[in-house]
């Protein structure tokens, strides 16, 4: 659990705005904005640099891979990922190179990097290279995705996959929220409706979902809805992101009308840099939201 020490003066917090002041928070803790989330569960840490993964209760006794994180976690856990060390000067941050499947039974699990600003550079990043699976598949409800990079160059999977199929699996009441997600694409590397940065996959479900806060930049789609053979998805909310450019390697920013498309979904705040023009494709818009 988490642990509160006053930091000198007092706490200062008082009700209604949750605003904090000389407060010291350890464990498993994040503030989002002026409210601060608590989680009942454990605390695992994961610094890619170490030698070899330890029990991953704290820093000093890391797990060196976020998927052994996640095997190790149960629900309601939440897992902090640091970024790693930058050896280069390229522009490409030091990345975990592996892909991510929170299974079904880790309900509530959160996945939060240590960031030092929405920035590519600034966040822990995930790139794949080649590779044909989404960098992160959530196949559990209630998940928090927050303050991660996901790099799809060389990939055709995608970066998140919300995998529900209303049975076995479900991603119903998932988060992501200050995330950069930058070249990620679907197997047809120019068509928005073939997938991209976070996407519903072609049975649909995953309702309830949030997509707050995010970077996006040359996706060819950022996000999409790829059909809706089960359930329509509903009460989705898609607010204060900034999304894709340059136009020339943008086919769809909002490509959300696979199968029948989603109900209730709420796009508020947010910034559309320009009309994408990707090649000759029929999907040239800022927002599909037909069916």
């Amino acid at each position: 659990m988490s642990t509160f020490k006053r930091a000198g003066g007092r706490y200062g917090m008082h009700s209604g705005s949750a605003k904090f002041k000389n407060l010291e928070v350890t464990g498993n803790a994040w503030v989002a904005g002026n409210s601060l989330l608590m989680s009942p569960g454990n605390t695992l840490y994961v610094n890619g640099d170490v030698d070899s993964s330890g029990s991953g209760d704290s820093w000093d006794s890391a797990i060196k891979t976020i998927q052994e994180a996640v095997t190790a976690a149960d629900a309601g856990d939440t897992i902090y990922v640091t970024a790693r060390d930058i050896t280069d000067a390229t522009g490409d941050p030091t990345s975990y190179d592996e892909t991510i499947i929170i299974p079904a039974a880790t309900s509530n699990l959160s996945i939060i990097g240590v960031n030092r600003g929405r920035t590519q550079g600034g966040l822990p990043q995930i790139k794949i290279g080649a590779g044909t699976v989404a960098m992160l598949t959530v196949r559990a409800p209630g998940c928090l995705i927050a303050n991660l990079g996901f790099d799809g160059a060389s990939s055709t999977g995608g970066g998140i996959l919300l995998d529900d199929d209303y049975s076995t699996k479900s991603a119903f009441g998932t988060t992501i929220s200050g995330c950069h997600f930058k070249n990620c694409q679907g197997p047809d590397v120019d068509d928005a409706k073939e997938g991209g940065a976070i996407q519903w996959n072609t049975t649909g479900n995953a309702w309830q979902v949030l997509i707050s806060g995010n970077r996006f930049y040359r996706n060819v789609c950022d996000v999409v809805l790829l059909g809706t053979s089960s359930t329509v998805p509903q009460d989705v909310v898609i607010e204060n992101n900034i999304f894709s450019g340059p136009a020339t390697v943008v086919d769809c920013n909002l490509y959300l009308a696979g199968g029948s498309g989603m109900n209730g979904v709420i796009i508020k705040d947010n910034i559309f840099q320009q009309l994408p023009s990707y090649g000759s494709n029929v999907n040239l818009f800022i927002l599909s939201v037909t069916g």
